[in-house]
């Protein structure tokens, strides 16, 4: 209901934001990336080699970390069928009807939290700098569905924890496997080395030639 009061150009400026939370602005471009990655000729030296396996490791590890909890969410949303803010004309967090397949009665938890937040974990573990800058995109995704009245507040708080563990999962996933991560002697997860600048424009040079 204080969304609702909000000025009508800090709600139409969250409007805007608010389309940057949908997991295509992500996988599509990782999705592409990998598979031209993949369609790239064996003839290259082997140190190119394991460069190039390296960057389809860590760009499958973004598109898994971010897909996966999308999908999850995007059943169970569904099978919870909590109403949206207004959807019966007030805002009461306490209408369900599961197993409604309607996007009006798919508030919980929110999708775009969910990608937001997975979009946190998975890039700011492989460039942990990064961290503050996505902490404040995943916060103004956050803002932005309860803002927009898309979402209750508590739909956005669920689908940031389903986004958070989403994507620890599935890089623990990919440690127990060796790809890109390893679990140390601690239990604690820890990237691999990754191939150098250096290297990369190497194969870079390699490609071109």
């Amino acid at each position: 209901n204080a969304a609702r009061n909000l000025p009508r150009w800090l709600i139409s400026s969250f409007d805007w934001i608010t389309d940057f939370g949908k997991s295509g602005w992500f996988l599509w471009p990782l999705g592409i990336l990998f598979l031209a990655l993949a369609a790239l000729p064996q003839s290259f030296s082997h140190m190119s080699q394991r460069v190039l396996a390296a960057a389809m490791v860590r760009v499958g590890f973004l598109f898994v970390a971010v897909a996966v909890p999308g999908l999850f969410v995007n059943g169970v949303k569904q099978i919870i069928g909590r109403a949206r803010p207004f959807v019966t004309g007030i805002a009461d967090p306490y209408v369900f009807k599961p197993f409604t397949w309607g996007a009006a009665y798919a508030s919980l938890p929110s999708g775009h939290a969910v990608t937001a937040f997975s979009v946190l974990v998975a890039f700011g573990t492989l460039w942990p700098r990064s961290r503050t800058i996505l902490l404040i995109y995943a916060l103004l995704i956050a803002a932005s569905r309860v803002v927009v009245t898309a979402h209750h507040p508590t739909d956005v708080l669920a689908g940031a924890l389903v986004g958070i563990v989403g994507a620890l999962w599935v890089c623990r996933y990919f440690a127990l496997r060796g790809l890109g991560f390893s679990i140390g002697p601690d239990g604690i997860l820890q990237q691999k080395p990754g191939p150098s600048l250096k290297r990369i424009k190497s194969v870079a040079r390699e490609l071109l030639a």
